[in-house]
C-alpha cells in the first residue's frame, strides 16, 4: 500500500522528534484558534473532501432518535441505507487505495468476504465539556519520557493536531469513553469450521482521566480503572480481572489482580500487558489488543504516516442490533459481512515497528485512527518475518446519549490459523451502561475479593 505523505506532516514529523526529547509543549495560539472553526473541537478537518464522497461535520449525532430510550440496544438511525458499493475480491483493485492492507488480504483469501460502503454520516459527538477541555489541554500538553508519558493535559484530547505518530496513539488512548460505565458481552473463538463457545463478560471502568472536576495531581500518573468478570461457561465463571492503568507505564508499571475462584484468592498478575495472551481469547488476542491498542508504547517507534480517505467499519447499529443473534454473525472464516457497514472517512495511518532490542510478539503493526473520534478502527499486525498475520477491526458506533463514539464489537483474524475472535458483541444480552455509580473504593483489590468470595 502506498500512501502519499504531505509536506506538512513531513515537516510536522521531524518537529515530533524534537519534541519528544526537548518536551516542547502545547499548540500554537493559531493551532488552537482552528478548533472549533476549521476544525472539528477534537481536531478532525471539519470539511468535506473535494469529492463530496465525505462531508461536513456539523455536530454529529448528539441526539437520540425519537423513541428510544436508555436501557434499549441503540436504534439504527440509518436502517433505511442500502450499500453503494461492494467491495470484492474481483472488484478490489478498483478501490486499492481506500483498502487496508489487511483487508486487502481478507478479501484474497476468503471469497465469502465482502465490504458493503454505505453513504458516509460523521456522527461522532462528544460531550461539550471534551471540546471544551480539549481546546484548553492543546496549549500545555507534551510528550515526556520519549513517548511513554503525557503531561499537562487531563479530560480532553491532549493532541488535537498530531504531529507524531505517538501522540495520535496518545490520543486514542486518552480519548473520551464515558466516566463510569458497565458492559456485558461475549466473546467468541472462531474455529475455521465455525464452532464457537461463547465466553460472557461483564465489565466495569472508572475512567479517572475523563472525570468532572479531575486534575492531574489527583490523577497521580492513572488513566482509569478495570474490572472484568468472568460469567460463563462455567469452567471459567468466577474469575476476576482487576486492573489499575497508570499513565506512563514505565515509570509505574500497571497494577493488575486476578481472582481464581478455586484459590478463591487475589493473585498480582502481571503478566496483563504486552503480547501476553488475552482472558480466555484461545491466543488469538493479546493484552494489547484490547480496545485495539492499550497500554505502553515503550516497545514501539512510530511513525506518523499521514491522513488517507479509507474505508472503515463506521456506524455498525445493525451489528449491534438486538434482533440479530449471536449464530447470524459467528459464520465460519469472518464475522458475517452482511450485518457489517463501511464508510469512507478520513484517518490517520501510524505504522508503529519494534525498536531494537524489545520483544513482542507483533514485529510491525500499521494503525488506522478516526480523525473525528480518535477511535482505532483498523490494525494490521505482521509477525517477526514481516508477514502479516493478523487482521483487526473496531467496528464503530456513536452512542448518541452520552454521546461518544466506542465500538460494537472488535473482531482479530487470525489469516494464519484461519480463526478469527469476535469481542463485545451483546445483541442477545443488556447494552452498554453509562449510568452506573461505583466509585474508586469498588475498584481496589480488598473489593475483588470481596465480590470473589460473594
Amino acid at each position: 500500500m502506498t500512501t502519499k505523505i504531505t509536506a506538512r506532516i513531513t515537516i510536522g514529523t521531524l518537529v515530533a522528534v524534537a519534541a519528544l526529547s526537548a518536551g516542547f509543549a502545547g499548540l500554537s495560539s493559531d493551532e488552537i484558534a482552528k478548533l472549533g472553526t476549521t476544525l472539528t473541537p477534537l481536531g478532525g478537518e471539519k470539511a468535506g473532501n473535494a469529492a463530496g464522497t465525505i462531508p461536513a461535520w456539523d455536530g454529529g449525532l448528539a441526539k437520540p432518535p425519537a423513541g428510544w430510550k436508555a436501557g434499549m440496544h441503540y436504534a439504527d438511525p440509518f436502517a433505511d441505507e442500502k450499500p453503494t458499493l461492494t467491495v470484492t475480491a474481483q472488484n478490489m483493485d478498483a478501490h486499492r487505495d481506500k483498502l487496508t492492507a489487511g483487508q486487502q488480504a481478507m478479501l484474497k483469501a476468503y471469497p465469502s468476504f465482502k465490504m458493503n460502503v454505505y453513504p458516509t454520516h460523521r456522527t461522532a459527538a462528544y460531550p461539550q465539556r471534551i471540546y471544551d477541555a480539549t481546546k484548553k489541554v492543546a496549549a500545555t500538553a507534551s510528550i515526556t519520557n520519549e513517548g511513554n508519558g503525557v503531561t499537562g493535559t487531563v479530560a480532553g484530547i491532549p493532541f488535537p493536531v498530531p504531529k507524531s505518530g505517538v501522540e495520535v496513539i496518545w490520543n486514542h488512548l486518552l480519548r473520551y469513553r464515558g466516566e463510569v460505565a458497565q458492559r456485558r458481552f461475549v466473546q467468541a473463538a472462531v474455529t475455521p469450521g465455525g464452532s464457537y463457545t461463547l465466553v460472557e463478560f461483564d465489565e466495569e471502568f472508572n475512567l479517572l482521566y475523563s472525570l468532572p472536576d479531575m486534575t492531574e495531581e489527583k490523577l497521580a500518573n492513572r488513566i482509569l480503572f478495570f474490572k472484568q468478570k468472568v460469567l460463563s461457561p462455567a469452567r471459567l465463571a468466577g474469575g476476576i480481572l482487576l486492573v489499575h492503568e497508570t499513565l506512563d507505564q514505565v515509570k509505574a508499571p500497571r497494577n493488575a489482580w486476578t481472582y481464581n475462584p478455586g484459590q478463591r484468592r487475589v493473585r498480582r498478575a502481571p503478566e496483563v500487558a504486552y503480547d501476553n495472551p488475552g482472558t480466555a481469547a484461545d491466543n488469538l488476542r493479546t493484552s494489547d489488543q484490547l480496545d485495539l491498542y492499550n497500554g505502553a508504547p515503550n516497545k514501539y517507534d512510530w511513525k506518523l504516516v499521514g491522513k488517507k480517505e479509507m474505508y472503515v467499519p463506521y456506524n455498525s447499529y445493525r451489528l449491534h442490533s438486538d434482533q440479530v443473534k449471536y449464530k447470524s454473525i459467528l459464520t465460519p472464516l469472518h464475522i458475517n459481512p452482511d450485518y457489517c457497514r463501511y464508510e469512507l472517512h478520513r484517518v490517520w495511518v501510524v505504522d508503529a515497528t519494534l525498536k531494537a532490542g524489545q520483544r513482542n510478539i507483533y514485529k510491525r503493526r500499521t494503525f488506522y485512527v478516526d480523525e473525528d473520534s480518535w477511535q482505532i478502527l483498523a490494525v494490521d499486525q505482521y509477525d517477526n518475518q514481516d508477514q502479516l498475520w493478523r487482521v483487526s477491526e473496531g467496528h464503530a458506533m456513536t452512542y448518541y446519549d452520552v454521546p461518544l463514539v466506542w465500538v460494537a464489537a472488535e473482531v482479530h483474524t487470525d489469516l494464519q490459523a484461519r480463526r478469527y475472535l469476535a469481542f463485545g458483541l451483546n445483541n442477545e444480552t443488556t447494552p452498554y451502561n453509562f449510568s452506573l455509580k461505583r466509585g474508586q473504593e469498588d475498584f481496589t483489590p480488598d473489593a475483588l475479593r470481596r465480590e470473589g468470595v460473594r
